[in-house]
């Protein structure tokens, strides 16, 4: 097993990662000051706490450099990072009263890749293994793990269209990036409602 100490060649990090991380960053950064409401209501409604993904602190190290430990030490393919997404999302559109801030972005990405790399590659590290690299002790990983698999209602399939879906949505946060153009911020990873919505809406742009 390769140890957490390992050195990584920086310039081998994939756009997808760079690109994931921007993203979160600025959503949790928005939502660190946004007002405590629901995302999808005008109404008054608090915000859900979301529960064991919930820290105490913000953590000293950065959105952008925990991805790219996880990365560099946790040996998934890129396309868990799109799988980690789709998972994300799903969890926040079940859980509409849960936002995503500095409190509990890291938990929320530790968690997602960990249920990702599973459920995509043939080989993956343990739990034990991901909870140092995540810089968690084992027992929480392990309650993450199953608060999570429970928060996405065990919905860990991931279709062909909805795969190229999420991708588009990545690379036009790509394109945003390159031209420094950041879209408006959103409590939601995305402007879709559904996953359904996302994959016609798709299928409009491929027909355009």
């Amino acid at each position: 097993m390769a140890d957490t100490d390992t050195v990584c060649d920086p310039g081998s990090i994939p756009k997808v990662v760079s690109i994931l991380s921007s993203l979160l960053e600025h959503v949790s950064e928005h939502n660190d000051v946004a007002p405590s409401t629901s995302p999808t209501s005008t109404a008054m409604v608090p915000r859900a706490t979301a529960s064991a993904f919930q820290g105490l602190t913000k953590p000293a190290i950065s959105v952008r450099d925990y991805l790219e430990r996880i990365f560099r030490f946790a040996g998934c393919s890129p396309s868990c990072y799109v799988v980690a997404y789709i998972y994300l999302d799903r969890y926040l559109l079940r859980h509409p009263t849960v936002t995503l801030d500095s409190l509990n972005v890291h938990r929320f990405l530790i968690t997602s890749v960990l249920t990702a790399v599973k459920f995509v590659d043939d080989i993956c590290y343990n739990n034990a293994y991901f909870a140092k690299v995540g810089g968690i002790t084992l027992m929480e990983i392990n309650y993450l793990e199953v608060d999570f698999l429970f928060g996405v209602g065990f919905e860990l399939n991931v279709t062909p269209v909805t795969f190229t879906s999420y991708c588009s949505l990545l690379q036009n946060e790509m394109q945003y990036l390159e031209t420094q153009q950041l879209p408006p911020p959103s409590s939601r990873l995305n402007c879709f409602t559904s996953e359904e919505e996302s994959s016609n809406c798709h299928h409009k742009q491929l027909a355009v």
